[in-house]
């Protein structure tokens, strides 16, 4: 056996049991080194993280704030997609939490992190999961412009 095939037989090298380390909606400010702290493991090689932030401006249209509602069905198609992730990659530890409530520009939104053996698997993983949550997880935003419209997305 060469050093290689020794290396992908390693424990660290698979998937966790229980990768999935903390998945919430909240309606209080998140918190980056929570859940960067939450991905960590020592069989990791590589963490991913992904921090969304409120901005400033919207198809040309200056935000000043927003809001985001979610259903009560969120947190359990957050761990389904999540589940769905950690079967397609290697992930040896997940996290992801999104806020609700109302925001203003510069908050944080969402945070997700994905740890693997490995930096590759590691952003595939947390693109994947990132992705997958903004699509298909019914949290809807509500916008408000400068010029005093409003506009709801994704419901």
């Amino acid at each position: 056996m060469d050093r290689m095939d020794a290396i992908y037989e390693h424990p660290g090298e698979l998937a966790a049991t229980d990768p999935i380390r903390l998945l919430a909606i909240r309606d209080t400010p998140l918190s980056v080194d929570e859940v960067f702290a939450a991905a960590g493991d020592d069989a990791a090689g590589g963490t991913a993280l992904f921090v969304g932030t409120v901005r400033d401006h919207d198809g040309g249209t200056d935000v000043t704030g927003l809001g985001y509602s979610a259903h009560p069905s969120a947190e359990a198609e957050m761990r389904r997609i999540a589940e769905k992730v950690a079967a397609d990659f290697p992930v040896r530890a997940l996290a992801a939490v999104h806020r609700v409530g109302e925001l203003s520009v510069g908050d944080l939104a969402v945070v997700v992190a994905v740890s693997c053996p490995h930096r590759a698997e590691a952003f595939a993983a947390c693109r994947r999961l990132i992705d997958d949550l903004k699509r298909e997880v019914p949290i809807w935003k509500h916008q408000t412009f400068a010029d005093g419209t409003d506009e709801w997305v994704g419901a």
